[in-house]
């Protein structure tokens, strides 16, 4: 596992779970807005796969999951093996997706390998190349959308957004798209050094919109939210 960034422990990143994230190195997309550039670009050093489970096993009693995250971590040839390790272990396992390896979300499910699945829905599917700055097989998309909300495990998709890129309709048109899913987060963007297209060059929405836009497509969903 090519492994370039940790979080100790987490009360955020997986719900009502303290977790362990860790985050795999490489995307196979170039979202101008990823708070994670260093790490999808590889300007990180890499962390040890040993080092991670000696550390999780040490703290067995105060963890209950490890998230991995990324970068994309479906890029892993590995990823498989390593959360069998974790299972064994007896962590829950939560993993943030892209959605671009639907084959690989089955297989996990089906060795009931994950506990809680994230996945980042960039666009309106008419729009993800633009988002994404690469090209996307759009049916891979699509089928993971479908996988998890087929799953029978705890789920959620969310949609970070910025002003210059993704426009109040194009929400709301993605939300459509999601209609009668479980949970749906609408994350704001921050501006940090570490954002892949550099700082200072995207905004934020204010709040009060993004709270107004969640008002009207709230009833489509179990859960949603504005993070």
């Amino acid at each position: 596992m090519k492994i370039l960034g940790l979080t100790k422990s987490s009360f955020i990143d997986y719900p009502g779970k303290i977790s362990t994230v860790v985050f795999t190195g490489g995307c196979n997309f170039k979202c101008p807005y990823c708070h994670n550039g260093h790490i999808v670009k590889g300007h990180a050093s890499q962390i040890d796969e040993e080092y991670i489970l000696e550390y999780l096993k040490k703290r067995r009693n105060y963890i209950d999951a490890v998230c991995i995250s990324g970068g994309e971590p479906t890029l892993q040839t590995d990823l498989t093996e390593f959360i069998r390790k974790l299972k064994l272990e007896g962590f829950y396992i939560k993993l943030d997706t892209n959605g671009t390896n639907p084959n690989i979300l089955k297989l996990l499910l089906k060795e009931n390998l994950l506990d809680y699945i994230a996945m980042d829905v960039k666009a309106p599917l008419n729009k993800y190349s633009v988002i994404t700055e690469t090209p996307v097989n759009i049916k891979d998309i699509q089928e993971s959308i479908s996988i998890l909300n087929e799953s029978g495990i705890d789920h959620e998709f969310r949609t970070t957004v910025c002003q210059e890129l993704i426009k109040p309709q194009e929400l709301i048109d993605i939300a459509q798209m999601l209609k009668g899913s479980k949970k749906f987060f609408i994350q704001n963007f921050k501006d940090t050094e570490t954002v892949y297209g550099g700082m200072n060059n995207y905004s934020s929405y204010d709040e009060d919109e993004l709270e107004k836009i969640k008002e009207q497509i709230k009833d489509w969903f179990d859960v949603c939210a504005v993070r």
